[in-house]
């Protein structure tokens, strides 16, 4: 269980970071097809069985799932047929020696959900993403995790007049309510997104978020995740929105990817387009001791188009490797001289520090 937030007497300064402890996940959507919305697939799609085979293969501790990842058709389906085949990955899971990181309700592709989950205008519509919701909650508890991921992909408007936003906001908060009192285990992660497929997100950053979480019934077990490319898309810097929500201890994992300006959600490998901010993601986690409480990095990471079938895990690979090369340039950083640096007020010799370590020029001063 999460400690209690705000107790206000904890010290955070002149006490050592402890060391951050890394586990690392991903997807089975990161091993796709190569669709995009100007053309079909390219590659043949991968058995769920051997994109774990590789997560293990590649030194990943976990995996990420939507519902109907692990319950495919999960909407046509009994009870006992969605408790069946939820057994079945949990068993695969184990076969591999991998954890579940969380189950997240695919609430954007029903023709149900098309006005949105739970802030569609019809009340039937918004029941159906509820009972959605606790299916997914229930596959979540067969597989062996605590943590629901919240995408609110259609919670917002295309058109503004459309939907009272107030309301809205208010009604994504009663579903998240039932959602705790559904399950009193149950850890929601929201996941913040300010656009696309929607024009406008009622929830489009980690700060309406976590505001949203302290109008629950239990704060406490409503956290956050972090996605580079969203936070980017927002115009906001990925490691200030990290850091934001770790003083508010609700940081509860990691979607690291880059993103190459405010256009389409592009999910490119991790620090390929930046690798200055992509060290300063690890830097904030790193200052922290991140993971020492369980939580996870994952990568949200889509191969290129351009990929042939038997090369199409190396993104995965890239990314991992790059977030090992990053945390080791966290940790060789010169802290003295840092220091020294900012008891002095210079910025710019600083700047030049971290772009010869980055490099891996010889800094002269």
């Amino acid at each position: 269980m999460l400690k209690r937030q705000g107790t206000g007497n904890i010290s955070t300064t002149n006490q050592e970071t402890p060391q951050a402890v890394y586990r690392f996940s991903f997807g089975p959507w990161n091993i796709d097809e190569g669709a995009d919305p100007f053309g079909p697939p390219v590659r043949r799609p991968e058995p769920l069985a051997k994109k774990m085979k590789v997560a293990k293969q590649l030194g990943f501790h976990g995996m990420q799932f939507h519902d109907d990842d692990v319950v495919p058709d999960l909407d046509t389906k009994k009870w006992t047929e969605i408790e069946a085949e939820a057994k079945k990955i949990k068993k695969m899971l184990n076969s591999e020696g991998l954890l579940p990181e969380f189950v997240a309700p695919r609430l954007w592709f029903s023709p149900k959900t098309i006005d949105g989950a739970y802030t569609n205008n019809d009340p039937a519509c918004r029941k159906y993403a509820i009972e959605r919701t606790k299916k997914a909650i229930d596959i979540m508890n067969i597989i062996g995790t605590h943590n629901l991921v919240l995408w609110l992909a259609r919670e917002g408007t295309y058109i503004r007049e459309s939907k009272n936003a107030r309301v809205a906001i208010l009604q994504i908060r009663d579903a998240i309510n039932e959602m705790l009192e559904y399950d009193k285990e149950v850890i929601v992660l929201i996941e913040p997104k300010p656009n696309e497929p929607v024009d406008s997100a009622l929830i489009p950053t980690i700060g309406h978020a976590i505001g949203l979480a302290y109008t629950t019934i239990d704060p406490n077990r409503v956290c956050c995740l972090v996605e580079t490319a969203h936070a980017i898309l927002a115009g906001l810097d990925p490691a200030d929105e990290m850091a934001y929500a770790l003083a508010h201890n609700k940081l509860r994992s990691v979607h690291l990817n880059d993103q190459g300006g405010l256009k389409f959600d592009q999910d490119k490998s991790f620090g390929s387009y930046n690798l200055r901010k992509a060290f300063n993601q690890v830097r904030v986690l790193e200052e922290y001791g991140y993971g020492r409480n369980g939580e996870w990095v994952g990568f949200d990471v889509k191969a290129m188009r351009t990929q042939k079938q038997n090369v199409n895990t190396k993104h995965l690979r890239n990314s991992l490797a790059t977030f090992k090369f990053l945390v080791e340039k966290v940790r060789s950083l010169d802290k003295k001289l840092m220091g020294q640096f900012i008891s002095e007020r210079d910025y710019e010799e600083m700047d030049r520090y971290i772009l010869c370590h980055l490099m891996g020029a010889k800094y002269t001063g």
